[in-house]
């Protein structure tokens, strides 16, 4: 039979350190968050603003086609950008059907909602969550600069979704969201599995 936890030769249940409970999980912990969030926003926040008022990205979107074609570029020498055939296939595909022009769009208003989100604590988790898939692209794409660090700082942030936006918006959200679906799985925990509509009210 399997066992629900984790044990250690001895046979004692593995527990997760005190200490790590409370940075996930203990409102306080929220002020260890809150710098980083404001941080990682404030970043989105100014990129997706450069590229707002940039006409190659909000217009013509040259400036992503440009970003692309770099990324596929295989040099003569040297190792190419794209490690992943498959991945570099792929940018060779959008950039066939000129996905360029809308998705430079939908790049920029992403670093844009992201970082406001972030900032303001609103829907954290998933906000870091979004900024995490498009530093995980950047990086597949061969662009490390920066990516690295915020994807390790908004994982971090995910797993601490509970508090990460307590000393902000997520402090109305967050408990409003967990009794919303508490009360959803109430009510289908109520009604016993295969009884007819009606039949509890007999």
């Amino acid at each position: 039979m399997m066992k629900n936890a984790v044990m250690t030769r001895k046979g004692e249940a593995l527990h997760t350190p005190a200490w790590l409970k409370t940075i996930f999980n203990h409102p306080l912990a929220g002020l260890i968050w809150l710098p980083i969030r404001v941080w990682i926003g404030w970043q989105w926040l100014e990129a997706g603003l450069e590229k707002f008022k940039n006409p190659a990205w909000m217009q013509t979107g040259l400036g992503l086609k440009g970003f692309w074609t770099a990324a596929i570029a295989i040099p003569a020498k040297g190792s190419a950008p794209i490690h992943y055939a498959w991945y570099r296939g792929f940018l060779q595909m959008l950039l066939n059907a000129q996905a360029y022009t809308w998705f430079a769009k939908l790049i920029t208003m992403g670093e844009i909602l992201v970082g406001v989100a972030m900032i303001l604590g609103l829907f954290t988790w998933f906000s870091a969550l979004m900024g995490g898939v498009m530093n995980f692209s950047y990086l597949m794409a061969g662009s490390a600069s920066v990516n690295p660090m915020f994807l390790v700082l908004e994982v971090f942030l995910v797993l601490a979704w509970k508090v990460a936006g307590y000393f902000g918006a997520d402090y109305f959200l967050v408990p409003w969201f967990a009794s919303l679906f508490g009360r959803k799985n109430e009510k289908m925990e109520s009604v016993p599995a295969g009884l007819p509509k009606g039949a509890q009210a007999r």
